[in-house]
């Protein structure tokens, strides 16, 4: 076994890679960025050394800096992770040459898996079924849309080098195609140097079905079953779980022998995914393998007590797999949820900033060969801490909430309760919008398909709801926990006055006192009357009592009656926003207190501003343009994904202040904009 390796990622997976590596008392060594110098990952490792500033092309993607680094401290292997350098066949050689092992399969297996359109001749080859399509070298769009008219529309085009949902783009009909297949290579290019596409036929309605596959340098291969990961958005991957719902014995053991041809044809070692695409009626069709460990792989390590990194460290050290075919098993059924920054209300937009204050629900590390031999209830991959910054360089994952349950169904409800004590403050994250995914009858009754989200978007997107008396109420429960926690750090030691007491109290009653709360637009007056032990709140003509309030300012929790029905959250006040969490999911109220001065956030209308940071990547109008809504006006780049800002309404373009290639920042004004 190794006594060091080098971890060329950063994150959940640098920080999953290195407590395993502690636990088999490997040595390791962490690589970071000036955005990542105090992150979880660097505190994890033993040794820790700076790469470059926090672009990833100048940081992570560096794969000289990273094999100097390797040679200097000593590093046997590299742990490529995922992302970055993980199926880069040129770094994947140039480590072999240097006499430092690649934690992963030897280059020209990934070289043959990276071109998904060289894999697909490959899989052919193997006789591993394949869905319709061309995936040929001939790249001249007037062909390409020649043959996708052969094949029929909906097609999927498909960047060759492509992964994660990018380069991705599904064409409906014929006089789609031009804008299409141009989006798509310019976002394949940005996100990969490699503009390179395939076609295929669009299946309606498939489920996404992959299945780890393992193999070793002595010939033994294996697959560790399968995940369905079809619950997704933008094409990336939302939910996964495994084992497959609905899954038959013989389907499992036709896919697993696919997948392991695959893997087999292109002479693998280590650990790897191939990926198919099933339709309806449980054909399946060889889509791509990554040539490396896939962010879901925890729900297998959950239904199988085996842990997926140990595997990679003593495969790549020379020793045979743990165990083979007969000797694996599927115990229970486990959920993987993917905690992101970002926004679902529009349309899943990576948000950025601060975590300001982060709690989690009570969970476990993973550790083969739990005590009992069940793998606990609860656990969290993370790579982030509460101050901590979500930045626009990376993938904004927060973390990997998994559960395990002796079935899907008490998988599902330890889910749906563990999202209930995910709190975030600061960016705006996916935690409401999952925990209405575990809810929702499609995802309940297991009735999946990569469509589930946009078919299922009125029940899972729905319009904020107007707080409840009810709500009120708690809020206004939590603002007084919250001004009493701070009126007792701030009075003097022995102070007495009367005057200074929280209670309510006056010489001619108990006082009463307005309280405004707000969202968006609307206005929500409350009147809050002290009454001895308890209060009443007024929302219009309804009185919800309050009593026995317990706040515990360390935990941020409230307790109590409301309405004679017990009730517990979580609330923090940062600046002017109430933040409460509870049972029923994350509410944001804005509250003011009565002589702080809002201030004035009016926008000056007319002007299309930047959702987040990014790069200006293509103009679609000029100025002095008459416009019609919904018309895409500017197409920018972030997070290696293209968003197109639109036409709010019929008008005309006024201004363009960017151009072609400039950087903007969340908020910048992109487009002066008159409506008609």
């Amino acid at each position: 076994m190794f006594d060091k390796i080098l971890i060329a990622n950063r994150g959940e997976i640098a920080c999953r890679v290195a407590a395993t590596a502690r636990r088999l008392g490997i040595r390791t060594v962490a690589v970071y960025s000036d955005a990542d110098a105090r992150s979880r990952h660097v505190a994890a490792c033993d040794e820790a050394y700076r790469l470059g500033p926090a672009p990833a092309r100048e940081s992570y993607l560096r794969g000289d800096a990273i094999l100097e680094i390797a040679l200097r401290t000593g590093a046997q292997a590299i742990h490529p992770g995922y992302g970055f350098l993980s199926e880069n066949e040129q770094f994947a050689q140039a480590a072999s040459e240097r006499g430092v092992v690649f934690i992963g399969p030897p280059a020209k297996a990934i070289a043959a898996m990276g071109s998904k359109s060289a894999a697909k001749s490959l899989m052919e080859k193997a006789q591993v079924p394949l869905v319709p399509g061309y995936h040929g070298d001939d790249q001249d769009p007037a062909y390409l849309k020649g043959q996708a008219d052969a094949i029929g529309y909906p097609v999927l085009i498909k960047a060759s080098a492509g992964g994660g949902g990018k380069g991705m783009r599904i064409v409906a009909k014929h006089a789609e195609f031009d804008a299409m297949l141009a989006s798509c290579k310019r976002e394949a290019k940005n996100a990969f140097g490699d503009d390179t596409v395939l076609i295929e036929r669009y299946v309606q309605r498939p489920r996404h079905v992959e299945i780890q596959v393992f193999a070793d340098t002595h010939g033994n291969f294996v697959h560790l079953f399968e995940r369905d990961c079809s619950v997704q958005r933008r094409h990336q991957k939302v939910i996964e779980e495994a084992p497959a719902p609905g899954m038959t014995a013989e389907r499992r053991r036709a896919m697993g022998d696919a997948a392991v041809a695959a893997a087999r044809a292109v002479g693998y070692v280590g650990a790897g995914t191939v990926e198919f695409i099933v339709e309806p009626d449980g054909r399946f069709y060889f889509m791509e393998m990554n040539t490396r460990l896939q962010v879901e792989h925890p729900v297998t390590e959950m239904i199988t007590g085996q842990d997926l990194v140990e595997w990679q460290l003593r495969v790549a050290a020379g020793q045979r797999l743990p165990l083979l075919q007969d000797e694996l098993a599927i115990h229970g059924h486990s959920l993987e949820a993917r905690v992101y920054a970002e926004n679902p209300d529009k349309g899943f937009l990576p948000s950025t900033g601060q975590l300001r204050y982060l709690a989690t629900p009570a969970a476990a590390h993973f550790t083969v060969g739990a005590a009992g031999g069940e793998p606990a209830g609860v656990r969290i991959d993370s790579g982030i801490r509460e101050g901590d910054a979500i930045t626009p360089f990376y993938d904004p994952m927060i973390a990997k909430l998994i559960t395990w349950g002796r079935d899907r169904a008490e998988a599902t409800a330890r889910m749906d309760q563990a999202l209930a004590e995910f709190d975030v403050v600061g960016p705006a994250t996916n935690v409401a919008f999952l925990k209405r995914l575990m809810r929702s009858p499609a995802f309940s009754g297991a009735d999946l398909d990569t469509g589930l989200i946009e078919r299922e978007r009125e029940l899972l997107l729905p319009p904020a709801a107007t707080p409840t008396p009810t709500v009120l109420a708690i809020a206004a429960a939590a603002v007084l926990s919250i001004e009493d926690e701070a009126a007792a750090r701030a009075a003097p030691a022995g102070s007495a006055d009367p005057w200074a007491l929280r209670t309510g109290w006056r010489p001619c009653g108990w006082q009463s006192r307005p309280m405004g709360f707000r969202r968006g637009d609307a206005q929500f007056p409350v009147t809050l009357s002290y009454a001895g032990r308890g209060y009443s709140v007024q929302v219009g003509d309804e009185i919800v009592c309050l009593s026995d309030l317990a706040w515990n300012p360390a935990t941020r929790r409230l307790g109590g009656l409301v309405g004679g029905e017990a009730f517990e959250a979580r609330a923090v006040l940062e600046g002017e926003t109430l933040h409460l969490f509870g049972p029923s999911g994350p509410q944001q109220l804005g509250y003011a207190p009565p002589l702080a001065h809002a201030g004035d956030d009016a926008a000056e209308g007319g002007n299309l501003t930047a959702p987040m940071p990014g790069k200006v990547v293509a103009l679609l109008c000029a100025q002095g343009d008459r416009v019609s809504r919904g018309q895409p006006l500017l197409v920018m780049e972030a997070m290696k994904m293209e968003h197109t800002i639109a036409a709010p309404a019929d008008g005309e373009v006024t201004g363009l202040p960017f151009a072609v290639g400039d950087q903007v920042d969340e908020g910048a004004q992109l487009i002066g904009f008159a409506p008609a």
